[in-house]
């Protein structure tokens, strides 16, 4: 049965919607001003909070899943210490002469009961290992994340002070961006 114009001219433009729907990107651009990465380092006998100044990166949505890519400038780290942040920057930590960058790439955010699962990349001083933690996001004009998860500093090399320092290191990040 023949279909007519009408119909045809209908079916085009619902075919051509549903693809604009999922070709049309969300993206959120991230920097220091919206977004926090700050962690807290423990030893034996007390705790260091600290962070980094600087960072680029974005959220995006392509219609299909969300996609989060975040650079962190090693350089801009700092701490609750001057003394601190210095040893932080050298080849006992981040080593920021030869890994001036760290960065982050998600592989998958899913939707659960109790909020989204993020996995992805983690890259630090130069060694890439995969990451999984759990974070509250809401998309809309806005996107908000908040997460608090560890990471083991040894996985990336990190040893210095081992037994004295932890290695479990608690990562706080909080966005907060408006749509591009």
């Amino acid at each position: 049965m023949p279909r007519s114009i009408l119909e045809l001219a209908l079916s085009l433009a619902i075919a051509v919607l549903t693809v604009g729907s999922l070709q049309a990107a969300d993206k959120y651009v991230l920097s220091a001003e919206n977004t926090k990465i700050e962690f807290v380092g423990s030893k034996k006998d007390g705790k260091h909070t600290g962070g980094f100044k600087k960072l680029e990166g974005d959220v995006s949505n392509d219609g299909t899943a969300w996609k989060i890519t975040v650079m962190i400038d090693t350089p801009s780290i700092y701490s609750d210490n001057e003394k601190l942040t210095g040893h932080l920057k050298s080849g006992d930590f981040f080593a920021i002469k030869d890994h001036p960058t760290a960065k982050f790439e998600s592989t998958k955010i899913a939707k659960g009961e109790d909020g989204y699962t993020v996995s992805g990349n983690l890259t630090l001083l130069g060694k890439t290992k995969a990451v999984t933690f759990p974070a509250a996001i809401a998309t809309g004009k806005d996107f908000t994340l908040k997460a608090a998860f560890k990471i083991d500093r040894s996985d990336f090399g990190m040893t210095y002070g081992e037994g004295k320092i932890d290695n479990e290191v608690k990562i706080d990040i909080t966005v907060s961006a408006k749509k591009s």
